[in-house]
């Protein structure tokens, strides 16, 4: 039998990194790999009031914050990011608990983990680098630290993005069998620790989903994902992320619902054709209960919108950005 205490105390390990007074000297070699992936950008560990989050940072102009999903790191954006840097300073983070960030303990109801929290760390990075303002692209769970980051704080936030989602409430409150079978990993890495850490490590390319077919592409960045997830304490924040969802942020997202807080700078909401989210849900309809100004439309990929149709996304995230 795993002592659950003791499992808890070896995965809970924090990454910590030194904080420096400015950009300049924040700027470092990556601590792994990505660097390669990011052509021409520096890379940074921010300390934040909760964690310490790994960026790279690019370009130049007006900033741009790209935030990634499960079970990923900022090298989802590498197929983009470079492009965008051309016109906007770009900001690819991990969220904390993923990547190279540290990966606080949950806390009491997984606090720690709530997108509230994600999203503080997000404005508190964004500020280390002199913006108080920025545009912000999230996709999958970084989409839903996006979204508590429109809610939050609304005069941060110019325009945002929000990749192959609907909203968390909205998604729970909706669940019928083909939404449980679609979104069957919710349901299971919310159970307590450690059993889903542990069936997740114990077979962590399959989990992951990771073979040998694989294009140069997508390979090049999952190589990243599993680097990242060959860390249990990693995998470990991953189901904190998850535990959160399903319970201190459906607190927070009922809280806004019965003000009827909603979103209230331009959203775009893009989804894969041949993914889950266009086929189980209006995608649009449900936006649009929950923000004042959205558009968007499928897209022709599955879930990893960014890295399996980078041309298509770049063209909107452009076109929505210049807006």
């Amino acid at each position: 039998m795993i002592d659950r205490r003791d499992w808890l105390r070896k995965a809970a390990t924090v990454v910590t990194g030194a904080a420096v007074g400015s950009r300049a000297a924040q700027a470092r070699q990556q601590p792994q790999g990505s660097g390669r992936l990011f052509p021409g950008f520096k890379t940074a560990m921010v300390k934040t009031s909760g964690a310490t989050i790994n960026v790279v940072v690019g370009g130049s102009g007006p900033p741009l914050l790209l935030l990634h999903g499960a079970p990923q790191t900022h090298a989802i954006w590498h197929r983009v990011a470079p492009d965008l840097a051309r016109d906007y300073t770009v900001v690819a983070a991990d969220l904390r608990g993923y990547g190279d960030s540290s990966k606080p303990d949950g806390g009491p109801n997984h606090v720690n983990y709530s997108k509230r929290a994600m999203a503080q760390d997000q404005i508190d990075v964004m500020k280390h680098f002199g913006f108080d303002r920025f545009a912000v692209v999230g996709h999958d769970r970084g989409a839903r630290v996006t979204h508590r980051l429109t809610l939050d704080h609304p005069k941060a936030v110019t325009r945002a993005a929000v990749l192959d989602i609907v909203p968390t409430h909205y998604l729970f409150t909706h669940v019928t069998r083909e939404v449980a079978t679609a979104y069957y990993h919710w349901f299971f890495l919310i159970r307590p620790a450690p059993f889903p850490e542990t069936m997740i490590n114990n077979s962590l390319e399959t989990y992951l989903g990771f073979g040998v077919q694989q294009s140069q592409a997508r390979g090049d960045a999952e190589a990243e994902f599993l680097r990242a997830f060959r860390n249990p304490a990693t995998v470990h924040a991953m189901c904190e992320d998850y535990r959160a969802g399903a319970s201190i942020d459906l607190e927070h997202d009922e809280v806004d619902q019965q003000a009827g807080r909603k979103v209230t700078c331009p959203l775009l909401v893009l989804w894969g054709a041949k993914g889950n989210v266009g086929r189980l849900f209006d995608v649009l309809a449900v936006w649009r209960e929950r923000a004042s100004d959205v558009r968007g439309r499928a897209m022709p990929t599955g879930h990893n919108i960014q890295l399996d149709a980078p041309a298509e996304t770049l063209a909107e995230l452009r076109a929505f950005l210049r807006a």
